[in-house]
């Protein structure tokens, strides 16, 4: 009888290796009717285990062990490269990847490859092209369920994420975390290299890293190498390309979700902060105080070379390749090469033919949005960049700065043949070709070649500049006046027109009557004009 007993007891385990029990709902199949009956409760929606912290509750005990840890902050796996804990053992070995360089889910239509299995399904979606996640409120469709839930809030309003401290409620989990640090415990941890203090080791340790120069996380791609996870993380989608965060409005992604916040705020129209010394108002704070440095004449980012200074650290970027003459970005269609990766992008259009940004005033076309908002100006006839130094205002703040070299004697640009010095870039260039040979501008006139100068070219169109070609102040043009006359015994402002053809004589449109050019000539006129402020008419 016993030997009966162990003999059916034998068989009944060995019939359950051999014909495992199977799910009627989903036909996933187990080895024993426990594991089936921890299974069925995912279908019945049965969760009999509840966290008494928050509303959540799980089909398993296990489950909501786990899950405890969010509350408590226990995080008993500790990465041994980095010192980063985790609460799930899953997870730390998922991040181990990250040292190790390994990525064992790969793609079969493309080289990409990636740590989880998960994020190798959702990439497989952008080969086929299949969004199965359709909102019902609007045509927007996602590549994976839970960017589906987490646009359905926008629609309903829902933030189920909620402060225990505040009551506070968020559409967002990660929106939840960084507002939970304004409740953060007392940082009571104080770096021994600097005056910072942190509420948590992990944070000090982190922050260590700018002082020990320490970078754990290394990028497999190329050599950079980061003090954070998570800012390698956002380096690699300049890889892979990916920019996880969409608009829900248009069909626009960026890198970071912050980019994403200030780009919305574009169809909200959005912009609480408002300029107290002019009527602009901006979207975010950043832009607000870099405003604010064109009326407080502030400028925080000085080059070490050169005594410029400049309002944006960007700026100042870009004017340091001057001085390298770092030029990385190379045209493939012709010998050109830049600085910054969008000055390439803007002369790829020249051979393109290209032009995205348009005018809706007008119609007219521009391959830059720089230049849009530059012609833009014309319409609105704005000039929000006023000079302190007199009743001047205009409509660009390069042409303030550019102004003001006027009222300070500034002049930067030096030829480095002659002594002589410009207001402007402009000015050197066409000076510059006054030591050359070159004489590339042609007038209609006998087809006589001249330099570029405009203000003679002006004198062959019987006009006049309204302001010096040299020193920006009004001009007028008198050859036989004395140039150290008081100003009350000056001649009246339509004497001095009169005078045209009297320059005209001093100049022979195609060669001097001693033999010199005319782009010698050209020269002296600046020394037969007489320049004063327009205020003394």
């Amino acid at each position: 009888m016993q030997t009966q007993n162990i003999k059916t007891t034998y068989k009944i385990v060995y019939t359950d290796k051999l014909l495992p029990i199977g799910c009627n709902e989903c036909g996933k199949t187990f080895s024993n009717s426990k594991n089936l009956k921890v299974h069925m409760k995912r279908h019945t929606g049965e969760k009999p285990y509840q966290c008494n912290h928050c509303v959540k509750a799980f089909s398993e005990s296990s489950i909501l062990k786990k899950h405890m840890r969010i509350h408590t902050g226990e995080r008993p796996y500790q990465c041994s490269q980095c010192g980063k804990a985790f609460s799930q053992k899953n997870n730390l070995k998922d991040h181990m990847m990250i040292h190790t360089g390994e990525r064992p889910y790969r793609c079969s239509h493309c080289e990409k490859a990636f740590i989880t299995n998960t994020n190798l399904k959702i990439h497989m979606m952008k080969h086929t092209g299949k969004k199965p996640f359709k909102c019902s409120q609007c045509d927007k469709s996602f590549t994976h369920n839970f960017y589906l839930i987490s646009h359905m809030r926008i629609h309903t309003g829902e933030r189920p994420f909620r402060c225990v401290q505040c009551n506070k409620g968020f559409s967002q989990k990660r929106s939840l975390k960084i507002h939970m640090m304004n409740h953060a415990k007392k940082k009571s941890l104080k770096c021994s290299q600097c005056d910072k203090f942190f509420s948590k080791s992990s944070s000090l340790r982190i922050h260590m890293r700018i002082h020990t120069g320490e970078r754990p996380y290394r990028c497999i791609q190329c050599d950079k190498a980061f003090t954070h996870n998570s800012l390698l993380i956002r380096h690699m989608r300049i890889h892979t390309g990916e920019k996880p965060h969409q608009c829900s409005q248009c069909d626009k992604a960026f890198l970071r979700n912050s980019d994403l916040k200030k780009h919305m705020m574009i169809h909200t129209g959005e912009r609480p902060y408002k300029c107290t010394d002019c009527d602009k108002a901006f979207s975010h704070n950043s832009l607000l105080m870099r405003h604010m440095r064109i009326h407080t004449g502030e400028r925080p980012y000085q080059c070490n070379q050169c005594d410029k200074a400049f309002l944006r650290n960007s700026d100042l970027k870009k004017h340091l390749l001057i001085h390298t003459g770092e030029r990385p970005y190379q045209c493939t269609q012709c010998d050109k090469d830049f600085t910054h990766h969008s000055n390439l992008i803007s002369h790829i259009m020249i051979h393109t033919g290209e032009k995205l940004h348009q005018c809706n005033q007008c119609n007219k076309e521009f391959s830059r949005n720089s230049d849009l908002k530059k012609h833009m100006v014309l319409h609105t006839g704005e000039k929000p960049y006023n000079c302190s130094q007199c009743d001047k205002a205009f409509s660009h703040n390069s042409l303030l700065n550019k102004h003001m070299r006027i009222h300070i004697g500034d002049r930067p640009f030096h030829c480095s043949q002659c002594d002589i010095a410009f207001y402007c870039n402009g000015d050197l260039k066409k000076h510059m070709i006054t030591h050359t040979s070159k004489k590339p501008y042609q007038l209609n006139k006998n087809d006589t070649v001249l330099s570029p100068d405009s203000y003679i070219i002006r004198i062959h169109t019987d006009t006049l500049p309204d302001e010096c070609h040299q020193c920006h102040n009004s001009l007028v043009i008198n050859s036989d006046v004395d140039p150290n006359l008081d100003p009350a015994s000056r001649p009246s402002h339509a004497q001095f027109l009169k005078c045209l053809e009297d320059v005209k004589r001093y100049v022979s449109f195609e060669q001097g009557p001693d033999g010199e050019t005319m782009q010698s000539y050209a020269l002296k006129l600046h020394d037969l004009a007489i320049c004063m402020q327009t205020n003394n008419y």
